[in-house]
């Protein structure tokens, strides 16, 4: 495990070094994204509209912000990633069309998402799931938001972030995944817990009803 300290916009080799299970602070500018933004974001890239904002080599967070005006300007007060999971098609759309180098989000990824990290040369870091208070600490501040009509979670935050973090390296440019690699694992280890035990895996264990008969309680 190594700890990398990136500056976006991450360049080439600076992707290409990381691998799963490797520790990541980011620096620089992050773009929040989400669903219905996803949306818009296709919709304009697939219509050959550009984006107001540009994300080549640049980073996306699966984040909905919670954020108040105030007279100095917008204040972020909790920033805690989104199930990244859903976003896999759209993200890999999305990857290949704007030149994408990192996603930050929570959870996994599919396959989609990452053949096009593989093609593009980007990774996917995990954030740390109910933490959303402390990240917002690492964001120095908003320097734009776009699409607000979609309403504060859905919209894009621009935001200047210093060592967010710590993130873990899921997906590297590679292809290896951190959540394979675990579930593998997993499954070695039940097989050997399996054995030394003397359990039978094949055998059916469970011995309560697996449905309720009509009428019963």
């Amino acid at each position: 495990m190594k700890v990398n300290e990136l500056s976006v916009p991450i360049c080439d080799r600076a992707v290409r070094n990381l691998t799963t299970g490797d520790v990541v602070f980011l620096s620089g500018i992050v773009h929040t994204l989400r669903d219905t933004g996803y949306e818009r974001a296709l919709a304009s890239v697939m219509e050959g509209r550009p984006l107001p904002f540009s994300l080549e080599d640049g980073v996306i967070w699966h984040c909905g912000p919670i954020v108040k005006k105030t007279d100095s300007g917008w204040q972020v007060k909790s920033a805690g990633s989104t199930t990244s999971s859903r976003f896999t098609q759209p993200a890999a759309e999305l990857i290949e069309r704007t030149g994408l180098r990192a996603i930050v989000g929570k959870g996994s990824m599919g396959k989609d998402a990452v053949r096009a990290m593989q093609k593009r040369g980007a990774c996917y870091l995990m954030t740390t799931g109910g933490a959303a208070a402390f990240y917002s600490q690492q964001i120095a501040r908003v320097e734009e938001v776009y699409w607000l009509d979609l309403g504060m979670p859905a919209a894009v935050w621009v935001l200047s972030v210093k060592n967010l973090g710590p993130l873990l390296v899921g997906i590297d440019v590679q292809g290896r995944s951190l959540f394979e690699s675990v579930r593998s694992n997993a499954a070695k280890n039940v097989e050997a817990i399996y054995d030394k035990l003397g359990i039978d895996k094949h055998h059916e264990y469970v011995w309560w009803p697996r449905s309720v008969p009509a009428g019963g309680s």
